[in-house]
């Protein structure tokens, strides 16, 4: 789940933005006043779940009336957001993607931390959110990340998918795939979709840049420069997927990735997270069911290990009434503690939930089990990456000159260093 493509990390998905009024409502007190509440989210595709979900509230809770406003599909969230809130039309509950977006909003944003859900919070999951001591945000979930692949193909090429731990391993496996895409019935062994920049600069980059930060955002944040001291193993995973992928790389955006490739069986695997298992399963259900898994990208010294974190949190507008705020903070509650409320978590919104409580639960696809498996064992690799997403680096240096060298047009050590250079600037420009 940007302006900055961060923002929708898990919300460039078929849907091109859409708008909707939920009812739903937050105190079951019925002797107290009718609270309206607004919430801007991100998250296009939990757009008809969120529905669900507030006019189950709605019924619990007479008295609050909750309008969701969802944004996504190429529209970016921030520019919205900064909108809504100039024009006097601001959320009651917004959206935060990392530390930029905590400082840059931080006029609106109220204290979280005596919430239940904040209390609740995995350990981890709210650093990134922290300021001056408060807790300003709390966790949509977490998500992980990996080569989604489809099983059918893997069998019958007779290869194990789990056992491809390491960069020659997965290479070989490529290679075989390749030989016998005729056979297979597939167009290419990855669908890379070179038009989606930030599917390489946050994810993919994430699991190189992040090393020199131990996969810490904050820290990448507050950095003045950026070692990519792993950046040759980035280019060697970069230039795999697209070598091998159905072409033209450049043309190829996520619904064509995900929706008319890796979905209807024309693709061996993508590069993607566990949002996109609601996607999937909307154009082939059975295949959804049976014939979806997802294996950690090799990273050479961080084997076996999946990226997982968190991409978006929940804030409330501390500039609205009190009766408003406590609406608010009542519904984020109720959704992450309650009995129904943790249902509809991992049940309706098929979410990996960021909070403690949820050990009786089984998530709801092979995606979200998987990123659950990783987070319980404790194999996971940390999301550095929301610290520079809400920056104009990602979608300024970063991504047009990954698109450059994809498209042939500039070689790495040049990408690589205009890179490094850009954040040198912006971190300088910004400390003034």
């Amino acid at each position: 789940m940007s302006h900055k493509f961060w923002k929708h990390l898990a919300t460039v998905t078929m849907v091109a933005g859409a708008a909707l009024t939920l009812a739903a409502c937050g105190n079951s007190n019925a002797s107290k006043k009718n609270v309206k509440i607004t919430i801007l989210q991100g998250k296009v595709e939990n757009n008809k779940q969120f529905k669900q979900i507030a006019s189950q509230y709605e019924k619990s809770h007479p008295n609050v009336k909750i309008e969701v406003t969802s944004i996504g599909g190429g529209t970016q969230y921030d520019p919205v957001l900064k909108t809504r809130i100039s024009s006097g039309n601001a959320p009651t509950i917004f959206s935060l993607a990392g530390p930029a977006d905590v400082k840059q909003f931080k006029a609106h944003e109220a204290d979280l931390s005596d919430t239940k859900a904040a209390k609740a919070a995995q350990p981890g999951t709210l650093s990134s959110v922290k300021t001056d001591g408060k807790t300003v945000g709390l966790p949509f979930n977490v998500e992980g990340y990996g080569f989604v692949y489809n099983k059918k193909v893997f069998r019958e090429a007779g290869i194990d998918a789990t056992s491809l731990t390491t960069y020659a391993k997965l290479q070989a496996a490529v290679k075989k795939i390749d030989s016998m895409k005729t056979k297979l019935g597939i167009k290419g062994v990855f669908a890379l979709p070179g038009k989606e920049a930030w599917i390489m600069s946050d994810h993919l980059a994430n699991l190189y840049i992040g090393q020199d930060f131990k996969g810490n955002a904050l820290k990448l944040y507050n950095s003045k420069t950026m070692p990519f001291t792993k950046n040759a193993d980035m280019k060697q995973m970069l230039d795999l997927q697209s070598t091998y992928s159905i072409k033209p790389v450049m043309q190829m955006d996520y619904s064509a990735q995900v929706n008319q490739y890796f979905s209807q069986g024309k693709t061996a695997m993508i590069q993607q997270g566990d949002w996109i298992y609601p996607t999937i399963a909307q154009i082939d259900k059975k295949f959804a069911k049976n014939d979806v898994g997802m294996i950690p990208i090799p990273v050479k010294g961080e084997e076996g290990k999946l990226p997982v974190g968190t991409s978006l949190y929940w804030a409330v507008n501390r500039q609205k009434s009190s009766a408003e705020q406590t609406a608010a903070k009542n519904f984020l509650d109720w959704l992450y503690t309650s009995k129904a409320g943790k249902k509809d978590v991992v049940n309706t919104l098929h979410f990996v939930p960021a909070y403690k409580g949820y050990s009786n639960f089984k998530m709801q696809d092979a995606l979200t089990q998987t990123v659950f498996k990783y987070s319980n064992e404790n194999k996971t690799i940390g999301w550095a990456f929301p610290g520079y997403t809400g920056t104009s680096w990602d979608p300024d240096v970063a991504q047009p000159n990954l698109q450059k060298y994809l498209s042939g047009k500039q070689g790495w050590a040049a990408t690589v260093k205009n890179m490094q250079d850009g954040w040198k600037k912006q971190q300088a420009s910004s400390s003034n």
